[in-house]
């Protein structure tokens, strides 16, 4: 057995030792997703979060999405391999200003974006993933709302739900507003045969260009009922090994540029370790957790 396959064979032993479910996100590295009991998005993982039997729960994700699984369970231990790796966008809010944004919008409530930090969270009236953000947006009856933090999903809302006003905030994902319609026409020149799939992150000129505007969750459904047998996929890279393994008889094409260097900072040795030690965990000031739980249950309750 090589090193690698050892690796992987004890953190599966340790886990079931230990009660811990290992939850992963779509972009984490294959040999993570290898070892994931459950691969998805962060609507997906969320919602595992609750449900889960486990009494301790393993993130392999950014900060923010750690943070959820312990404000939704927080009397499950919930460990975060390496806490460094941070969401970028998640900590593009400052607080001062948004108060400020909310004082010009009187009665607008805040549409939270799950990258959010937990702090930012306990100031929304509901959450949204990219899987439910326009879902979200029309369930609510005030016509105006302040959706946070990524200016380009609140945009794509705002080209779906046309009767509402939607005031932007200033954030964004620099993996999905790095790919620029110059790559898109350049894999459409390669793979001719190929749709086009993009996440509702990348810039409006992007998604202009697409076959289809999907959460990374909605790829593999669109893949799987797609008659196309080849897919370029907008979205971080990884995202393709999960599309492969799901869907085997189609091809799927990366931009090699879309990389989250901060989903690559877990590795194994680092979740080997994790689950050697039981740490690091999440902790969350209770009242955080009292104040995050309203918005991302009320987004949980529209699945």
């Amino acid at each position: 057995m090589d090193r690698l396959s050892a690796v992987q064979k004890r953190i599966r032993e340790l886990a079931e030792q230990k009660d811990v479910i290992i939850l992963a996100h779509n972009y984490q590295i294959p040999e993570i997703q290898d070892i994931a009991d459950i691969v998805g998005d962060s609507l997906v993982l969320a919602m595992k979060a609750v449900d889960v039997k486990q009494s301790n729960i393993l993130f392999c994700g950014v900060d923010f999405m750690a943070e959820a699984a312990k404000a939704l369970s927080p009397h499950k231990t919930v460990i975060h391999p390496v806490p460094g790796s941070r969401c970028p966008m998640a900590h593009m809010v400052d607080l001062d200003e948004l108060e400020k944004v909310r004082e010009d919008h009187p009665g607008a409530p805040v549409v939270a974006y799950v990258n959010t930090t937990a702090e930012t969270k306990a100031y929304a009236d509901i959450c949204c993933t990219s899987a439910n953000a326009v879902k979200v947006v029309r369930s609510l009856e005030e016509n105006e709302i302040i959706f946070i933090p990524d200016c380009h999903l609140g945009a794509y809302v705002q080209s779906q739900v046309p009767e509402k006003k939607v005031h932007l905030w200033a954030g964004f994902c620099h993996v999905h507003q790095d790919i620029s319609t110059d790559q898109i026409s350049e894999m459409r020149n390669r793979y001719p045969d190929a749709d086009v799939m993009v996440h509702p992150e990348c810039t409006m000129d992007v998604i202009e260009m697409a076959d289809a505007v999907e959460s990374t969750e909605g790829m593999i459904r669109y893949a799987r009922s797609s008659d196309s047998k080849e897919f370029i996929v907008g979205t971080e890279k990884e995202h393709a090994y999960r599309l492969k393994n799901e869907i085997p008889d189609k091809i799927f094409h990366t931009i090699d540029t879309a990389i989250c260097p901060n989903m690559k900072k877990i590795d194994l040795e680092s979740v080997l370790k994790s689950l050697e030690n039981m740490a690091p965990t999440v902790e969350l000031d209770p009242d955080i957790i009292e104040k995050n739980k309203p918005p991302l249950e009320r987004m949980l309750s529209l699945k």
